[in-house]
């Protein structure tokens, strides 16, 4: 990995796709019929969403739908997690990626745009047309990094794949077997030098795999780095479940696809960051959006003793309820904040 020095302050990265890439997508949907692109990318979302994986992506057409209606989404929510990250761990320079089951590249372009000190990508994905597309774009917007697109299964082809100083398994443990994810788990912690991301959507089921490979890895040594500021267990009970949103904006061509008129959409994920490295003391996290009433703001906190507790925050403190105004759901806790505790 580099020197810390590289990077003395940590930059927040943006939850939209990067200029270039947009446009690169754009140029691609010239010509292809919104109506018939706004079908395909439907039918997959609805595979996608009754258990089904990238296999329905068949044609470069397939794999330029389902770009252009889930890339901006997924790259925001693995852009917000990658903020998390380097929010909790800003000495973490990697060198080296894994993006395991890549798709079109979605997670590596977030990667590369918060770690300039990537000199060496590698992804892995089964799917030849998302692979195609990947490639190609890569081709146009990737300058000086070695970009190593291995087509093949996730879980047979990982074993072959190198380690890496950071590994991303983004919106892909639901395409894995339930009887195959405890050891595509390991899997994919023996292949991390340093830090994993894990990815899921921000759904109860999603949650359920996130925290089902959060028990697991710790029980092998990982330590938790975000969005727990514990390693213990969830202390969220059923029908609760711990999950995040990302707004981020629509562009024309974005709307178009989903039939949408808003000029923005709330992607909703779920996710856990682990290391390998001893993790300092984290703050607690905000689990939900504030409630703002008259007389207080009242927000959920995941602890870091591992509980999780609803702290009010009075108006009449003026100074720290403004401090708090400012902050929403997936922030961390400033450390002076105090307040009142109670569910």
């Amino acid at each position: 990995m580099t020197s810390p020095s590289e990077r003395s302050v940590t930059a927040m990265i943006s939850p939209d796709l990067p200029a270039p890439l947009r446009a690169a997508l754009e140029q691609r949907a010239h010509g292809l019929s919104r109506g018939d692109a706004a079908a395909r990318a439907a039918a997959i979302s609805r595979t996608y969403r009754d258990g089904g994986n990238s296999g329905t992506i068949r044609s470069d057409t397939d794999a330029l739908a389902y770009a252009l209606a889930r890339m901006p989404a997924t790259y925001a929510a693995v852009a917000a997690c990658l903020n998390a990250l380097m929010e909790a761990r800003g000495d973490f320079h990697p060198g080296s990626l894994l993006d395991v089951g890549a798709g079109p590249g979605t997670a590596t372009w977030a990667a590369l745009q918060a770690y300039p000190s990537l000199h060496r990508v590698d992804l892995l994905d089964a799917n030849n047309a998302l692979r195609g597309l990947a490639l190609t774009l890569s081709a146009e917007q990737v300058q000086g990094v070695p970009f190593d697109y291995r087509q093949d299964d996730a879980r047979s082809g990982i074993v072959a794949m190198p380690q890496a100083d950071l590994v991303i398994a983004s919106y892909m443990i639901g395409e894995i077997d339930t009887s195959a994810r405890t050891a595509f788990a390991t899997e994919l912690w023996q292949k991390t030098r340093n830090t994993l991301l894990v990815v899921e959507p921000g759904t109860p089921a999603g949650y359920a795999r996130i925290v089902a490979l959060r028990a697991q890895l710790i029980a092998q040594g990982a330590q938790v780095v975000a969005p727990c500021p514990h390693d213990l267990t969830c202390p969220l009970d059923k029908p609760d479940w711990c999950h995040f949103a990302q707004r981020l904006a629509r562009s024309r061509a974005h709307k178009q696809i989903k039939g949408a008129e808003l000029p923005f959409e709330d992607e909703k994920f779920s996710y856990v960051v682990l290391a390998r490295e001893a993790v300092a003391p984290r703050p607690a996290r905000i689990l939900a959006p504030p409630l703002v009433t008259k007389a207080d703001m009242r927000v959920k906190l995941c602890q870091p003793d591992g509980k999780a507790d609803i702290v009010t925050f009075p108006r009449r403190d003026k100074q720290t309820y403004a401090r708090m105004r400012r902050l929403g759901w997936g922030d961390t806790m400033p450390s002076a904040q105090s307040g009142s505790s109670g569910l």
